[in-house]
Formats: C-alpha cells, structure tokens, sequence
C-alpha cells in the first residue's frame, strides 16, 4: 500500500484548550547535556510496540536522537506481551522496581497510577503545541505522559459486501435502524454477519460504547460524561449496553464473540469478508491500512455512528492513543524524560506514521495518504470529541469487560450492569 505522505491536517484550537494548566511549572524544561549525562547510565523501556516490525524505524530513529545528545548512555527496550502488560506493570509498581521509562493507553490506565510517575511539565513545555492528545496522559492540571499516536474508534465498513448487496457503497447507513435493515440485506446475499466483534478480553465494548456512543447520547451528555458527570441512571446511557445486548441476542455479531479476541481474531474476521462493519481503530493496528491490505483500499469505508437518539451529536471520537512515561523511582529522571522526548520527536513519529499508518500526535507530521478511509477519518478530527470509555477509570473498564461478557451470554441484565458500573465510576 503506498503510504506516502501527502495531506497536512489542520488541527483545531480546542486541541489545546486547557494546556495552560497542564503545563505549569518551569517555561523551560531541564534538559542534560552529553557531559551531563553519567557515561554508566542505562535506561530500559517497557512497551508493547518494541518488537513490531511496522515500529523498528521509529524506535531505531528515537533511539538514535537521543545517542546524538547522550552518547554514554546505553538504553534497552524490553517488549512485553500486550495482554499481560498491566499486570507486568503493576508487580512493578508495587515493589518501586522495573522500567525507567513505559508505555502507557491514554486515559484510565495512566491516570490510575500516576503516584508511580513523574511529572513532566518542566520537561515537554517547549512540545505543547507541537503534540496533540495531552488530556488524556493529564490529570489534576499536570502531565505524566507524551502523546506519541491519536487513537479513535472510527465504524469501518465493506464496500464490497453493500455492493454485493444492492446497496450504494458511497451512502452508508444514518441511523440504527437503517444500519440493520442494510445488515438484513447483506446476510442474504452474502452470508454475512453485521458486526465483527471480539470480547474474549472484554475489549470489544469499550470500542461499542466510544464508536457508537456519540449516536445515543445527547450533545451535552457526551459533555458531562467526559466532564466526570455521568449519570448513569439516563435512559441514553442505559440505551449503549442494550444495544450490545441487542446486538448479540439478535445474531448481528459473528458467533462466539466472547470467545474471540479483539486482537487480532475479530479483525481478520472483518478482513475476510465475513462481517459488513468492524468497530475498529484509526491509527497503527486494527485500522484503515491494515483492512485495506486485505481488503483493497478502495473496498474500506467509514461511516458516522448511526443515530439511535434524536438529537445526539454524532462524531468520530478520539484521545491521545498511546504514549510514554517516566517512573518516579528512576534515578535518572532528567535523562528518562529526555528519552520520552526523542520517542515523540518529529523524525521518530514520522517514521512511525509511514511505517504502521499511525495517526501520529505531532501535528507538523503530514498523514500519510493512499487511501480513502484515512482522508475520511482526518476529516472529521476538527469535529471529534474525547472517547467515552477513556474518561472512565482502569477499574471500572475492567469491571465494565467482564459485565459485557456477561451481557452476551445472558448471565445478567442491563439495570444490574449499569447499577454496578455507576458504584464502581461513583468509587473511582
């Protein structure tokens, strides 16, 4: 797939709205010169992306920058699996022992473990404007992380499918009910589950709940969720996981969705043409280049969430996807957040946006083009909102998978699942 570089995104000023407070502190951050830095030093990095081919240019890249300021400093990366990941992380914590330097999901999973990490204020002021997605490595007006990818939740679609179909693949459904009646269709002619969908590690229903949440909920729900006011007692709110059940109950999903992993099982589902429409990704994995690669570029649509309220403001949704931290037991914390810097360097995300299609958080970074989807997602990026799963903390989207897995196998009602969500957000 070509992925050359080729449209500049403009990005809005709401971006940065609030940077003001994230980033007080010192204007100028404290950065170690060469002779500065202990030539015994070694730094190590745990992440999950390390390993990856589609990521060997970028790390290689960062790695480089930072040798060009401290050539005696040796740094490791260890990749960790992704499904042990915070678990991994946790043991860490605990005993005040591991990585100098980690990866951390934007939202819920950082902010739950900030005591563990050190401010960086003083570090990235001069990135502010550079780097977009810093609300969601942010909490009580200080920053923990640099964004290095956006992440959002874009509803892809197989124009091949609505063709074989009789449907016009360029006016995709508006709303739920015409996005059922559109999968009655398809599964006639082709067989054709609605939905791919992978909950084995109860993932798959933070994607349902930020990809099509923006469609049940009114404008200025959507707002106070994000605002940490969610009333989960709203019959809107209510609505996301009855359509989950619906969904399941109903034959819309491909079979054994809670026996099938988000990653990558429930994509390849999608890439062999045996479900219309995937809940997917926007940057790096489980996106718009990787379906293409299957599916052909042009074969790869994306549609708004449908309408399900009256009223609701659908957008694509999106944070600050993945991005890197300093641990507070580091003993070399300038040299640590100095590494951060060079991993969200303009060269290295560059490398990384060609390499793996990533939507990179830099914003003089050109998005790599070839094809249609990503032009579509770029598209709605001036309109988009935060998601509505990463305003929720790590325990309640944990408790919030396992209750999803319940809700498609019948072991539990919608009112017992939204009664425990709202104690567990309440307790957050």
């Amino acid at each position: 797939m070509n992925t050359s570089m080729g449209q500049r995104i403009i990005w809005p000023v709401v971006l940065f709205a609030g940077l003001t407070l994230a980033g007080c502190g010192s204007a100028t951050r404290t950065e170690p010169t060469s002779t500065e830095s202990s030539k015994a030093a070694k730094l190590v990095v745990w992440d999950w992306k390390a390993g990856e081919k589609t990521s060997a240019n970028y790390i290689a890249k960062a790695k480089a920058d930072f040798a060009a300021k401290h050539p005696g400093v040796t740094v490791e990366f260890v990749a960790q699996p992704f499904d042990q990941y915070y678990t991994l992380l946790g043991s860490a914590i605990q005993s005040s022992t591991g990585p100098d330097v980690m990866m951390f999901n934007g939202g819920g999973q950082i902010r739950d473990r900030v005591n563990a990490l050190l401010p960086l204020d003083q570090y990235v002021a001069g990135d502010k404007e550079r780097l977009a997605g810093w609300d969601a490595f942010s909490k009580d007006g200080k920053v923990y992380g640099a964004p290095v990818t956006l992440q959002g939740h874009p509803i892809y679609y197989n124009k091949s499918l609505y063709t074989k179909a009789g449907l016009d693949p360029a006016s995709p459904p508006k709303t739920w009910d015409e996005l059922v009646s559109d999968c009655a269709a398809i599964k006639k002619a082709t067989g054709a589950k609605c939905f791919a969908l992978g909950n084995k590690e109860g993932i798959g229903i933070q994607f349902w709940m930020s990809g099509l949440g923006s469609g049940i909920l009114t404008p200025q729900e959507y707002d106070d969720w994000i605002a940490g006011k969610r009333d989960w007692k709203s019959p809107h709110v209510k609505k996301i996981f009855e359509l989950w059940k619906d969904a399941g109950d109903s034959g819309l999903n491909n079979d054994g969705a809670n026996s099938t992993a988000m990653f990558n099982d429930s994509f390849a589902i999608f890439d062999a043409g045996k479900a219309a429409h995937i809940i997917g990704l926007m940057s790096d994995v489980g996106h718009w280049k990787d379906f293409g690669e299957f599916l052909g570029a042009d074969n790869v649509g994306v549609m708004p969430p449908p309408v399900v309220t009256s009223g609701s403001g659908p957008n694509m949704p999106y944070d600050g996807g993945i991005g890197y931290a300093v641990a507070k037991w580091t003993k070399e914390p300038a040299l640590a957040a100095d590494l951060v810097r060079s991993l969200t360097s303009t060269g290295a995300l560059a490398s990384f946006s060609s390499d793996a299609g990533a939507i990179a958080s830099d914003t003089t970074i050109e998005v790599p083009q070839g094809a249609p989807a990503v032009g579509a997602i770029v598209a709605t990026l001036k309109e988009g909102k935060p998601a509505l799963h990463v305003a929720l903390s790590s325990k309640t989207i944990d408790l919030m998978g396992r209750l999803s897995q319940q809700l498609l196998s019948g072991s539990a009602t919608v009112d017992k699942v939204v009664e425990q969500l709202a104690a567990s957000d309440k307790a957050s």
